[in-house]
């Protein structure tokens, strides 16, 4: 299959110019200008396909590191599996994702790393890769780690300071972890909440009679993931390795990034654009619709997000991704005159970059600072840049073809997650795909899904350039 993208402005992290990209069995073969007339040398080119990108930007298509597919929690599962999630994933122009397997209790960590490949397996349209959350760090779990960095292709890890009997692990346990890390080269993700304590503001709220969705925010104060985020940061400062935290929401908690960094710790942070374009307000909203809304992190108070934007802008942040974790209405009201029940998690993964584009729009961010953002960074960061995240010879052709003018509603009737909302529903965004390719196959066109279930693969990833 040979494919030519032509006359359209090609945009990597690091560049922007006018360019065609010539697309053969799977990979990148050429960038540069005029590649037809070169090709023909004065006669006529073959090519199977032809995509006119006059007026667009041809991106390295996007990379959302942290999603939660077909995942049990709070008593029901995740609304998307390996294939809804990821053919909304796809028609929103992200190309790869990383999703969290679990070690199940008292088990092992192949145990729930074949059980998530069982889950993805036959059903992905795109391609992904595994992180590994720990439940149990033991001296088992501690040697498996290696297995799976070195064999597995799995090379990053996920603790918690949150959810006590559930995910939560003590300090020395994490220490352990990033001690591994430093042996095998893996790196440490950490959801970073103090939740012993957040598990006391609950039990008061409770007490008291608040039982509201906003009490959910109100007893996870960003203050208590500042703690956390500092704690951790800490250990990786003494263990002497890079850490990752995820989903950042707080001005708070980015501060303790950007004094870690400033110490030489090899500390990086994602936010989500829930942080971004969101806030405590919808949680007022009447009746249980503040439901939709409840995610741990929280949203934040109205201001936070411009603290985020700049950390974004300045590589204090280094990566969006969207924590996509969906649950319907009917799962939600589990927690209805009950707060702590509801179902932590929300739908995004196909509203990223469409999201974002906004802080290019609005001068927030820049046009290759977007990519960086939504590609090139966390393909570095996870061990998969050269083969995803550019635009170079010898890439995987994973391509977006991004009209920058486009006007659309973001709507729960044409976004295509499995559930039954959006929270950004009637909000009016600029710029969308108009082609998105995986591996040199166009799944998405004009807004479609056109790929075929199975057809993702999963990706054995290398360690972390960070």
């Amino acid at each position: 299959m040979r494919t030519l993208i032509e006359n359209g402005t090609v945009v990597t992290a690091s560049e922007t110019y006018v360019a065609d990209v010539l697309i053969e069995n799977e990979k990148i073969a050429a960038v540069g200008a005029g590649l037809a007339r070169q090709l023909s040398g004065g006669g006529s080119a073959s090519f199977d396909r032809r995509i006119d990108a006059t007026g667009n930007y041809v991106i390295p298509g996007g990379i959302d590191v942290h999603t939660h597919l077909d995942m049990p929690f709070g008593g029901t599962v995740s609304a998307d599996d390996f294939e809804s999630g990821t053919i909304a994933a796809a028609c929103g122009g992200t190309t790869t994702l990383v999703d969290f397997a679990i070690q199940p209790q008292g088990g092992a960590l192949k145990q729930g790393l074949a059980s998530w490949h069982q889950k993805a397996e036959g059903k992905a349209v795109i391609d992904y890769g595994f992180h590994m959350i720990i439940r149990e760090v033991t001296k088992a779990s501690l040697a498996e780690m290696d297995d799976l960095v070195k064999r597995e292709g799995v090379t990053s890890f996920k603790l918690f300071t949150a959810y006590p009997g559930v995910f939560f692990v003590d300090d020395a346990a994490i220490f352990r972890a990033l001690r591994k890390t430093g042996d095998n080269g893996g790196l440490i993700c950490m959801h970073a909440e103090n939740g012993p304590v957040i598990d006391v503001l609950i039990e008061e709220a409770k007490a008291r009679g608040e039982t509201a969705p906003a009490w959910h925010a109100l007893t996870r104060p960003p203050r208590l993931e500042a703690e956390a985020s500092h704690r951790v940061l800490a250990l990786a400062e003494v263990a002497q390795v890079p850490i990752y935290i995820v989903h950042l929401s707080a001005q708070e908690a980015l501060e303790q990034v950007r004094f870690a960094r400033d110490r030489g710790v090899r500390a990086y942070a994602e936010t989500c654009p829930q942080y971004l374009f969101l806030d405590h307000r919808n949680y007022e909203e009447p009746g249980f619709e503040g439901s939709k809304y409840v995610m741990s992190p929280p949203l934040r108070m109205p201001g936070n997000s411009d603290a985020l934007w700049r950390g974004l802008a300045l590589d204090d942040l280094q990566v969006i991704s969207t924590d996509h974790c969906p649950f319907c209405m009917k799962e939600k009201r589990l927690g209805e005159g009950d707060f702590s029940k509801i179902p932590n998690g929300a739908p995004g993964v196909e509203t990223r970059l469409y999201l974002t584009f906004e802080g290019v729009r609005s001068g927030k961010i820049s046009l290759n600072r977007w990519v960086q953002l939504n590609s090139a960074a966390p393909a570095k960061l996870f061990g998969m840049f050269g083969k995803k995240g550019t635009l170079a010879p010898g890439a995987d052709a994973d391509v977006v073809v991004w009209d920058p003018e486009r006007r659309h509603t973001l709507s729960v009737k044409t976004l295509h997650h499995r559930v039954d909302y959006t929270p950004y529903e009637g909000r009016e965004v600029v710029g969308a795909p108009t082609h998105v390719l995986s591996r040199g196959k166009v799944v998405v066109e004009g807004g479609k899904f056109v790929g075929r279930k199975g057809d993702g693969r999963f990706i054995k990833r290398g360690l972390t350039l960070a």
